[in-house]
């Protein structure tokens, strides 16, 4: 029984821990006092006091926000603008001359668009990794959602910061601002090592490691990569970072598609975090990531879904179905990667990934109160016999219907609360007139 008066109680549902125990409670309820998890557990134990607000499941899934660990939100604003293209024709030829007209009104207008996507889908974290990221956290503040933010950094000048010491100030002034901040997360964010000397990669590395940030980069995404650093530097870009002592738990390498048995040795042995983005990787024919070797290994693996110009969604529903069959045809074994490993990597592993682990991830008492609502009273979703299976192979981001974020509701019967997603989605189209008259 709680000790007085909830907040929020989210009740009348199967609620999917994702605890240490894997606990499934039926008929349970999360309570919610202030931005915490209070208590957990069965309904009838955990009425208490008339509860502030009552959030019904109707007998759906009470589950933990899903964590999307690599994003460029504001990309929604080139969504379908160069399709059917590998990456380097891709990056160098459409994306990089597009986001050269970016300000930060339009990576506002991106980013804000990005986050009701991913609140109607069960989204209540991301990992951003952009242009004008100043821009990226406010459109997270607005919509109340839970980001890890940082500006990107390359050899080139960037169409925001222009050469790479203003974009080491960038980032500074980043974490000088939202320093303290109850949602926002700043990152040091080089882009890759093709992109970023070693001297630059160095610097980035110091400078999360002073202030306890984490690092993210793009790490051996492509076979063509790995041959451009194997030529420049006789090594592979995770043996590169090794020899350049740039490994660390506090490391999120994003994509690692292309690795050696030794590169998997490696991110073990220093408890590098991974990020894989399998429809980006599947739709600019990038390869398969290893996924089901790294999990062996032991080496903590979270999922995203990379920006909207290369997937082209921000659904992780979507994301974690794909996830949980590609690497099944790959390997020839259907028992790779069950749902349950699935369901780990798009919730707690995820927040493991990102440092955010003992803090969201899992429905405990004592965390932040990131909670989402599935209604599965759908034709698709009946029956239910394995709710964890059911979410991995047959739930689909239009599922969610309420999402509570730092125990805030952002999302009610299906509709956001924070902002406006028409004037949202005016404001893209409006952009995207100006983007499509330039190509």
């Amino acid at each position: 029984m709680t000790a007085s008066p909830v907040d929020i109680l989210v009740t009348n549902g199967i609620v999917l821990t994702m605890d240490g125990d894997q606990r499934t409670i039926p008929g349970g309820a999360v309570a919610i006092r202030g931005d915490r998890i209070s208590a957990v557990g069965k309904a009838e134990d955990l009425g208490g006091d008339a509860p502030a607000r009552v959030i019904d499941a109707h007998g759906g899934i009470i589950m933990p926000g899903l964590v999307n660990t690599h994003t460029h939100a504001a990309m929604t604003l080139f969504r379908g603008l160069a399709d059917d293209l590998p990456l380097m024709a891709w990056l160098n030829d459409h994306i990089f001359p597009a986001e050269a007209a970016l300000d930060h009104p339009k990576v506002y207008c991106g980013a804000l668009l990005a986050c009701a996507e991913m609140i109607l889908s069960g989204t209540t974290t991301f990992c951003d990794m952009y242009l004008f990221e100043d821009a990226v956290a406010r459109a997270a503040q607005t919509a109340g959602m839970r980001a890890v933010v940082g500006e990107v950094l390359f050899d080139f000048p960037s169409p925001n910061y222009g050469p790479i010491e203003e974009g080491f100030a960038a980032t500074q002034a980043l974490i000088d601002t939202f320093r303290g901040d109850p949602r926002i997360t700043i990152a040091v964010e080089p882009h890759s090592p093709y992109l970023c000397a070693p001297e630059l990669l160095a610097r980035a590395f110091d400078l999360a490691g002073r202030n306890g940030l984490p690092m993210v980069i793009h790490l051996s995404e492509t076979a063509g990569e790995v041959k451009t650093i194997r030529d420049r530097y006789g090594r592979t870009p995770v043996g590169h970072l090794d020899a350049l002592g740039l490994l660390a738990p506090n490391v999120l390498a994003c994509h690692c598609v292309v690795l050696s048995e030794e590169d998997i040795a490696r991110l073990k042995h220093h408890n590098v975090n991974v990020s894989h983005n399998a429809e980006s990787n599947m739709k600019l024919a990038s390869g398969i990531a290893p996924v089901p070797r790294l999990i062996e290994a032991g080496v903590c693996v979270g999922l995203g879904t990379d920006g909207a110009a290369s997937n082209n969604n921000l659904d992780l529903f979507l994301e974690m179905d794909t996830v949980a069959k590609l690497h099944k045809v790959q390997c020839l074994d259907p028992t790779v990667l069950d749902a349950a490993a699935v369901l780990r990597m798009a919730t707690i592993d995820g927040a493991r990934a990102l440092g955010l682990g003992e803090c969201i991830g899992s429905l405990e008492p004592g965390k932040q109160a990131d909670v989402i609502v599935l209604d599965t009273r759908q034709p698709h979703l009946v029956p239910m016999y394995h709710p964890v299976s059911q979410l991995v192979y047959a739930a689909r981001g239009s599922d969610v219907t309420a999402v509570v974020i730092d125990g805030r509701i952002v999302m009610e019967n299906g509709r956001i609360l924070t902002f406006d997603v028409e004037q949202a989605m005016d404001d893209v189209n409006r952009i995207a007139l100006q983007i499509n008259a330039r190509c």
